[in-house]
């Protein structure tokens, strides 16, 4: 039996979970301090900034490239990240230029920096259509109506006067953690191979996290760079958000994981949280595994109707703020559409406007 595995987004805790992790095998011993990397194979550097949230920390990987260096993944838009960066330009990646930049997926720990970045140093940012056109949404729908859309979303859900006001107040919060999200890119397709100082990686898209994220494989090293599809420690945030409602992202996530899982057993896996670590095929049926007990333990919450909020308060046993509830909804949603759209729950409305969901 796995253990229970924590959640990953920035406001949840994020708790190591032993049983999950003597599963694996961690090849290195310790992790790169601010301004300073860790080389994990010939030319592929990992770099960790911090992050202002429970899960307080990103890898960051920099690769040899002719003539220079590119990066993958950026960092939030804040002065501290940006200060960490000139102290890594003129020291551990001095000499070289950055000569590309590739964002994995639009989450603001990924792709805050992508236009400060892009344009200090004059390179084409690469990302998957479908990530670049959410971080260029989401940093330009800022307006009340915006607003009013989630608050509308959170109401349907079930939570509080409280928490609505809260969401409210809080306004557009992604464009405070990302910087301007640039006008041209250079596309990344599933399956396309990128060219990166001799070496090949291979374009792998997961699904259900974010809408098209970019994991990068390497067949003549055997290593993933696998952002936030596959973590070691906490499993990844798989949530219904308000402007895709009906969505089922743990679907999509689950399926997408299949694939992922056909690469090489052997493979080093570089996350974009916790440590690189070995044991691929492994962490994905554990992931699995939570994901179906998840299931199990929310349909026993289910037996009346019950709102988003209610379950996830059966399913988040610990106290959550105002940042942290919003996840909770969003993740205890995603579980509710894939046990719907299985057959085993159905969707009712009440009188107050919010959406009951009961067991079948």
């Amino acid at each position: 039996m796995v253990g229970r595995v924590p959640c990953y987004n920035p406001g949840l805790p994020s708790v190591e979970d032993e049983s999950v992790a003597a599963t694996l095998s961690y090849p290195f011993e310790g992790r790169p301090e601010p301004a300073t990397v860790t080389e994990v194979a010939p030319g592929v550097l990992w770099l960790r900034m911090p992050l202002p949230f429970a899960l307080n920390h990103i890898n960051l990987w920099a690769l040899e490239d002719d003539g220079g260096w590119t990066l993958v993944d950026t960092g939030i838009a804040d002065d501290t990240t940006r200060g960490l960066w000139e102290q890594l330009f003129s020291g551990p990646l001095a000499g070289r230029k950055v000569v590309r930049l590739i964002v994995t997926h639009f989450h603001p720990d990924h792709a805050g920096l992508a236009g400060w970045l892009t344009e200090r140093f004059g390179v084409e940012l690469w990302m998957t259509r479908a990530e670049w056109l959410y971080a260029r949404m989401l940093r330009s729908d800022t307006d009340a109506a915006m607003v009013e859309g989630q608050v509308a979303f959170y109401r349907r859900a079930g939570a509080s006067a409280e928490y609505v006001e809260g969401v409210r107040r809080a306004g557009p919060t992604y464009a405070k953690r990302v910087g301007a999200i640039p006008r041209e890119y250079r596309r990344m397709r599933g399956g396309d191979e990128i060219a990166v100082g001799g070496r090949r990686w291979k374009v792998v898209i997961g699904l259900g996290h974010a809408p098209e994220h970019a994991c990068l494989f390497c067949a003549e090293e055997n290593l993933l760079i696998a952002g936030d599809m596959v973590l070691p420690r906490i499993s990844p945030n798989v949530s219904v958000w308000a402007n895709e409602p009906e969505g089922n992202p743990l679907a999509d996530f689950l399926s997408s994981l299949q694939g992922i899982r056909e690469l090489p057993a052997a493979t080093l896996v570089l996350p974009s949280h916790n440590e690189p670590f070995r044991g691929l095929r492994e962490r994905i049926d554990e992931l699995g595994q939570h994901h179906e007990e998840r299931l199990e333990k929310l349909a026993t919450l289910m037996d009346e109707p019950r709102t988003a909020m209610e379950v996830a308060r059966g399913l988040f046993t610990r106290p959550l703020d105002q940042h942290q509830t919003g996840f909770a909804i969003g993740e205890t949603l995603a579980h509710i559409h894939l046990l719907r759209d299985r057959g085993g729950a159905i969707r009712e409305e009440g009188d107050d406007g919010a959406w009951r969901y009961r067991r079948i």
